[in-house]
């Protein structure tokens, strides 16, 4: 088993008697669904169906005394129990940022659950394994061992937000959310649920967060992707030949037809379909 300390992760706990319809109808994911010692993926959206803050929720068992986890961004987590503090109304429900007391843990390469009394499976990809919420670890090492998880990551093709994609400027479909289990269809209402409602039956996802491959250093975030005079969109987290990239699909296609060289600050880029989408690929479909 392999396994990392993340600490760019924090943790945001809810309880009370009406935390799951409080948070059901808030995020993208349908919480029902989510049975105690599993996880679910979802999002808080903007009214305009932009991510502001994406998560995987844990439903701790009566036995680690209830409740949800978000396992989130750490720099998002303050700002997210205001935004939802602001939801909260009458609502019987107790929101807490407790970063400074829990981590989060990823464990990967096993079929066997970590120990732990938070424990569940990476509801995205199976080959993501576990997430472990607990205390903070003193680990030795957790640096280059989050660099692995990394890495393993970026060649399954997940994208992660403030890596491959900007909060606050991305829709769930951008960012393959809705490939990735992250957005329940058929779960009634929640913020942003027509805009994203309307871009899954009208199929108006031109961009995608897609996998690239490449030889050589790696491109930096941020830059630039073209294809002869054209911006494509943007480079993305990267590790060991692969990489994440949110690009326009129409013109991948157009690039591809013309024979041209898709690049980011010099590098050739191919991008590359994973083996979890289920979204139309330009061109000829080539599997990561």
């Amino acid at each position: 088993m392999q396994s990392a300390f993340l600490p760019e992760r924090g943790v945001v706990k809810l309880t009370g008697d009406d935390a799951a319809k409080f948070l059901q109808g808030l995020v993208t994911c349908d919480l029902e669904t989510i049975a105690p010692g599993t996880a679910g993926f979802g999002a808080l959206l903007t009214p305009q169906g932009k991510i502001i803050a994406d998560f995987l929720i844990i439903k701790a068992p009566a036995s680690a005394g209830g409740g949800l986890f978000l396992d989130m961004p750490r720099a998002l987590t303050a700002d997210l129990v205001k935004k939802l503090g602001f939801y909260k109304l009458r609502a019987k429900v107790m929101i807490e940022d407790l970063s400074a007391s829990l981590g989060v843990t990823a464990a990967w390469t096993t079929d066997a659950a970590p120990e732990g009394e938070l424990v569940a499976r990476d509801p995205r990809h199976s080959a993501l394994g576990w997430r472990v919420i607990g205390p903070l670890p003193a680990v030795a090492g957790a640096e280059a061992r989050a660099a692995a998880y990394q890495a393993h990551r970026i060649g399954l093709g997940i994208p992660e937000g403030g890596k491959d994609f900007a909060y606050g400027d991305a829709f769930p479909h951008e960012v393959d959310m809705d490939q990735l289990a992250g957005v329940a269809f058929d779960k009634g209402c929640f913020i942003g649920q027509e805009v994203v409602s309307r871009m899954q039956h009208r199929g108006t996802a031109r961009t995608r967060v897609v996998p690239v491959r490449f030889d050589g250093p790696a491109p930096e975030a941020g830059l630039d992707v073209t294809a002869g005079d054209k911006l494509i969109g943007q480079m993305g987290s990267a590790a060991g030949g692969h990489g994440l990239a949110k690009l326009r699909l129409d013109r991948i296609e157009d690039a591809l037809a013309a024979g041209q060289a898709i690049t980011a600050g010099g590098t050739a880029l191919t991008p590359v379909k994973p083996d979890w989408a289920r979204f139309a690929w330009p061109g000829e479909v080539v599997r990561a």
